[in-house]
């Protein structure tokens, strides 16, 4: 912080009060604060209070995420906060190399555009700025210890633009402002990682501390587990991308279900889905809920109209899943361990065999009022006694 402590020993006192008092914000309250636009708002209420004419903020952080690029969050005077997502798609990277980001990003210096002069193509951004009534723009970055980037912009609508005076504020408390974004966005990256890769329960688990080998915790739940048939046959012939393809498709017809029903996904298994539904409310809402998703996925599959066709089983059960931690040394796994997660996957492998979409073991019938057709007891591997097994029609 050296050349900012250098901007703020050159500030009159009252910029160095309000520049003080910001950067005791962003590096304690704002920390603390659970939601990001509030963050981006009293920052801009403390840039305002030092007397600099503020009128447009913006912080855009960087996303490990799986269906976006990265978070904008804006402040405008007299609207308030507002926030979006940048999708991932192809075209994510056109529009920020059309960006003051991509420079910022690139050459490490601060854009100052004094907008009159500014060309419109300069930069997409450029003519909305001018449309809106802003007359000078500033964009600064953020490089975070992780490798990720993110940016502040700073734009009014004051018809002499920002004082030189104004421009020494900005500089002085912007390590601040770039700290709080750096920490704020790591924790959320952390976050979202870990839930895209281990799942919710999980994610919470692990950063509450449970990372010992043989921790176990027990969840009385519906258990949904679902196989595609014949996959190996149908990717046998597939190059890697048109296998993650197709399994992506899968994916999609019923993860959806799952999650709209109150399900968690736990396990992606090749082409195995594993998932729960916990009981905790009445156990047979909580069945009812698990047997809509496995209909509603099911469906999902039967109109699926992209190439290859497939089909795929699935099976219900209630009983208890025993989330633990295992592996050697440093490198561990945190996984879904069981008898009745065994016995649902065994019992999804029924399906092709019996020809049927749709199987419930009998802890799960008796739960459900659905109409139900008993196949008999059935030897599953590794289930030391014969199960009753039921199919169930994929309507109600």
């Amino acid at each position: 912080m050296g050349q900012a402590a250098d901007i703020l020993a050159t500030l009159p006192r009252d910029k160095l009060i309000a520049a003080l008092r910001l950067i005791d914000f962003m590096l304690g309250d704002a920390l603390k604060m659970e939601d990001a636009d509030n963050v981006l708002t009293a920052m801009s209420e403390h840039i305002r209070a030092a007397g600099i004419p503020l009128d447009r903020a913006t912080s855009i952080v960087p996303l490990l995420h799986a269906e976006a690029v990265a978070s904008a969050r804006f402040w405008e005077r007299g609207k308030g906060p507002r926030s979006f997502l940048f999708p991932f798609s192809e075209e994510s990277g056109e529009g920020y190399a059309h960006s003051p980001a991509a420079e910022v990003h690139e050459t490490g210096n601060w854009v100052d555009l004094w907008l009159p002069d500014t060309p419109d193509e300069r930069y997409d951004i450029v003519a909305d700025l001018k449309t809106e009534g802003y007359v000078h723009y500033l964009m600064a970055p953020v490089f975070m210890k992780s490798g990720m980037a993110g940016t502040f912009s700073f734009a009014t609508k004051h018809t002499d633009g920002f004082s030189a005076q104004d421009l020494a504020f900005l500089r002085a408390v912007f390590p601040s402002l770039a700290a709080c974004q750096d920490i704020l966005a790591t924790s959320r990256a952390m976050n979202e990682v870990m839930r895209i890769y281990v799942g919710e329960e999980p994610r919470r688990r692990i950063l509450s501390g449970d990372v010992h080998r043989g921790e176990v915790m027990h969840i009385r739940s519906a258990i949904l587990f679902a196989d595609m048939r014949r996959f190996t046959d149908l990717t046998s012939g597939m190059e890697a991308e048109e296998a993650t393809g197709l399994l992506n498709r899968y994916y999609d017809c019923l993860v959806p279900s799952i999650e709209e029903q109150g399900g968690e996904v736990l396990k992606f298994i090749g082409d195995g889905v594993l998932a729960i539904f916990r009981v905790e409310e009445e156990t047979q809402a909580v069945c009812c809920k698990a047997l809509e998703a496995a209909r509603a996925g099911l469906r999902q599959v039967t109109e699926n109209s992209l190439k290859p066709r497939f089909e795929v089983g699935i099976a219900l059960h209630l009983g208890e899943v025993a989330y633990g931690n295992v592996g050697s040394g440093m490198r561990l796994d945190y996984t879904v361990i069981g008898r009745d997660v065994n016995l649902a996957a065994r019992l999804a492998g029924l399906c092709g065999s019996l020809n049927k979409p749709l199987l419930i073991s009998a802890p799960f019938r008796n739960m459900v009022k659905a109409e139900a057709v008993s196949l008999g007891k059935c030897d599953l591997k590794g289930i030391a006694d014969p199960q009753g097994v039921f199919a169930v029609s994929l309507e109600e």
